[in-house]
């Protein structure tokens, strides 16, 4: 859903000579009664869980919305030898600059987790479904997936240990990496009819990501609601000046924008991150053969109708549940099926014991199922959808027991602490030493040139017959089979970034750089010239200014030219991710850095990879590239702060033709503070130049007739969604179009100061955030006339 680009808003019309009357817009009911007709109301509470992520920061006005700190940089201590050189681009992830969180790298690293197939008989489906959970078994395992109880230690290639307390696993449908949507009507497993009974997967959307548009109407979605759900104006109207406390540095509708990017990577042939590095078989103790059962699931996911593609490597860890049911259930007979699982299938084996009678809110034990951070746009808009259409206001997340918390994070840390990584571990250590040492010796580099120039002497047909024989790539099906050295090293390489090894993951993808460019794989190259960009970027290691121009830039640029190029397959989505976590990766590098960060930035916009919110949202983020460069010394020589300001007005007149006044009027005021057009006392002050501001003057006051328009108020004093009749006449007997105060025992409104203006002639405070009411303030001559600019007449 694009927002209407060519709306213009009206601001409220002010009369000819402001020293006698003043029109004030009439309130002909409370603003909060237009809001009962929108989608997002606030008595819905349901709503309002899935909003809560971008509501908390709706009222606070300077902290939201702004990308960078409003903390202006002079607080921090420069000189020429201040430790402000220090960030120049050589600074590490643990070195951030003065400001600057590094809550964009964490989401990075959280992003890219190894995917976990999740298959389960009929029984335990009709187990799950009747605690509640439409979904079956991946519903209640996805939450608790994505944070793995306490920390997670990982060695590295060289044997050094690292715990992690953010580490975790995205379970994954069977269904969704084949490319077909469930069927309705069908079991996720069997396959077979239920009776007439559609599961619950049969109206779910896919949880596959990937779609740009998507993700730009989920934000809109949110900035909707933030619009006309923000706190209460009066509060806001009376805290002018003020100064709120800062607590993020960047907008949360930005942060969830990168969130939904990079949720529900898809299957592709060209990276592995979506591809299962392990699988859960589950079956349920009501199964009167289990161990059959398992075979049988294991044979239709390895070779049967449920096998991935097959550029996806088939043989990976299986790990075998069998759900007990704590109430129905014998737990004797249960433990004798457990122990032949163990003998038949090994020690990758879990006894999951669940109570299969539903949990209601009332009970005592009754906690509420964590809503999923890493959910697609896709699934987050149908379900918004789902819960705005419906009669029921009522939250519909289901509840657990205490008990069947405990044991579901008690299986997940078993699985993953005990299985999933140390089977990673050993498999990045035996591709090392069997696939990549051999690459790294003089045996492989001539094997690598003996590829590059095979077919010298002979004729074209020859040559190019003995170059395809010579390459494991297939160029006409787009891929590597899975078990070429090509295809291994890919997946070791991811393997090393998902365990968070980003120097081994960097040799490996400049190794597979070369190989990919003499094959001709160009999505395939990219994709290394794009994960070898953010290793280098993520390593703790310091990165000099010479080492982020010559190979940082040059792979961001091979990778984003690679994905937009259409003659090479173009993939934009591939490309936007490739920029996006680039700029910010860079942005945590400090202030030489900075310049490039907003160099990507620009690009996305150039190239159009974005749509209006991604336009705004990222014209937004290069001003808080350019704020992280404070400058040097008493002078702050270096500084970009009138740039950042620059494209702060920017991003303030995008959302303000986008109607999103909120999010404008934190933007210009983001823009009036690195100008330093605000004094100590937070009164205004003229900027530099008469035209800049009349520029800003006016966009003020357009932002200020919007959010007007948004609160209820219109032109003429009608009120949205308010009217008796089609001529907009009420019963209250007085002309509806303009109220006229006369200014007989009223104070002059245009000789006061702004921050006087708390009480407007004796009438109560419209409930809005007016900024500054009259243009004509500062306008007086060197004589104490007022100069006419003919502004209300214009």
């Amino acid at each position: 859903m694009t927002p209407p680009q060519d709306a213009t808003p009206k601001p409220p019309k002010y009369p000819a000579n402001l020293e006698t009357s003043m029109i004030l817009p009439k309130q002909r009911a409370s603003p909060a009664s237009s809001l009962a007709s929108l989608p997002y109301r606030r008595s819905n509470p349901s709503l309002q869980k899935l909003f809560e992520s971008t509501a908390s920061i709706s009222g606070s006005r300077p902290s939201s919305g702004t990308a960078t700190p409003t903390a202006p940089p002079s607080t921090i201590p420069s000189s020429l030898f201040s430790p402000g050189s220090r960030y120049n681009g050589a600074g590490t992830p643990g070195s951030l600059p003065p400001g600057v969180s590094d809550e964009h790298r964490t989401l990075i690293q959280r992003a890219f987790a190894p995917h976990v197939a999740v298959l389960a008989d009929t029984e335990t489906e009709e187990l799950i479904r009747a605690k509640g959970f439409e979904g079956g078994l991946l519903q209640l395992l996805r939450p608790f997936g994505e944070s793995v109880p306490g920390k997670v230690t990982i060695r590295d290639s060289v044997g050094a240990s690292k715990s992690y307390e953010d580490f975790g696993v995205r379970f994954v449908g069977v269904n969704e990496g084949l490319g077909l949507p469930p069927m309705p009507g069908r079991d996720s497993t069997s396959g077979q009819k239920e009776g007439g009974r559609a599961s619950s997967s049969s109206i779910r959307p896919r949880r596959l990501g990937g779609d740009v548009p998507q993700v730009e109407e989920l934000v809109d979605r949110h900035l909707q609601y933030s619009e006309f759900n923000s706190q209460d104006m009066v509060a806001d109207y009376l805290n002018q000046g003020e100064p709120q406390p800062q607590e993020s540095t960047t907008s949360p509708f930005y942060t969830l924008y990168l969130r939904r990017l990079l949720s529900g990577l898809p299957l592709v042939p060209h990276e592995t991150f979506a591809h299962p590095v392990a699988g859960i078989i589950a079956i349920s103790s009501r199964n009167a053969n289990p161990i059959e059962e398992l075979r049988r699931l294991y044979s239709r996911q390895h070779d049967g109708d449920l096998r991935f593609p097959q550029w996806v490597e088939n043989d990976y860890l299986r790990y075998y549940v069998l759900v007990h049911d704590e109430e129905t259930g014998d737990i004797a007979k249960s433990n004798q099926t457990f122990d032949s699982m163990k003998r038949h299938f090994g020690l990758h084996c879990h006894l999951l014991r669940l109570k299969s009678q539903q949990c209601i809110p009332s009970d005592d034990d009754s906690v509420r199922l964590p809503t999923c951070e890493w959910m697609s746009a896709s699934e987050e808009l149908a379900e918004i959808q789902k819960r705005e259409t419906s009669d029921d206001i009522t939250d519909p997340t289901p509840y657990l027991p205490d008990s069947d918390i405990t044991a579901i994070r008690t299986f997940i840390r078993e699985l993953v602490a005990q299985s999933i990584v140390p089977n990673m571990e050993r498999a990045v250590s035996t591709w090392n030493e069997q696939i990549l040492a051999r690459r790294r010796g003089i045996s492989g580099r001539f094997m690598s040139l003996s590829k590059r120039w095979t077919g010298f002497g002979g004729s074209r047909t020859s040559s190019s017959s003995s170059s395809t024989s010579n390459s494991n790539y297939d160029s006409l099906q787009g891929f590597y089979r899975p078990d070429a050295p090509e295809a291994l090293m890919r997946k070791l390489a991811d393997y090393c970034f998902m365990l968070r090894d980003y120097k081994l993951g960097l040799s490996t993808y400049d190794i597979l750089r070369a190989d990919f460019q003499t094959d001709k794989a160009w999505r395939h190259y990219a994709g290394a010239a794009e994960m070898a960009a953010l290793s280098a970027l993520l390593s703790p290691g310091p990165l000099t200014s010479k080492t982020r121009t010559d190979t940082v830039n040059t792979l961001i640029q091979d990778a984003s030219y690679s994905y937009t190029d259409r003659q090479r397959s173009a993939a934009p989505y591939y490309a936007l991710r490739t920029l996006a976590l680039g700029l910010e990766l860079l942005r945590l590098r400090g202030s030489s850095a900075a310049d490039d960060a907003a160099r990507w930035a620009s690009r996305i916009l150039e190239t159009g990879l974005v749509g209006p919110i991604g336009a705004a949202l990222f014209t937004q983020r290069i001003a808080a590239c350019y704020v992280v460069r404070p400058g040097v010394g008493t002078l702050r020589v270096g500084s970009r702060r009138r740039k950042a300001a620059f494209w702060a007005v920017l991003a303030a007149e995008t959302w303000w033709k986008m109607e999103r006044a909120l999010q404008a009027d934190r933007c210009l005021e983001l823009a009036t503070s690195l100008y330093g057009s605000r004094g100590e006392d937070g009164e205004l002050v003229g900027l530099p130049s008469q035209d800049m501001q009349a520029f800003v003057d006016a966009l003020r006051q357009q932002i200020m007739g919007l959010r007007l328009a948004n609160r209820g108020f219109v032109e003429g004093g009608d009120a949205l969604g308010d009217g008796d009749g089609e001529d907009g006449v009420g019963d209250t007997g007085v002309d509806e179009k303009r109220l006229v105060v006369e200014d007989e025992a009223l104070e002059t409104l245009d000789t006061s100061p702004r921050q006087h203006r708390k009480s407007l002639i004796g009438v109560p405070a419209p409930a809005v955030d007016v900024g500054p009411l009259s243009p004509r303030v500062d306008r007086k001559t060197q004589d104490g006339e007022v100069k006419d600019d003919h502004f209300e007449g214009a």
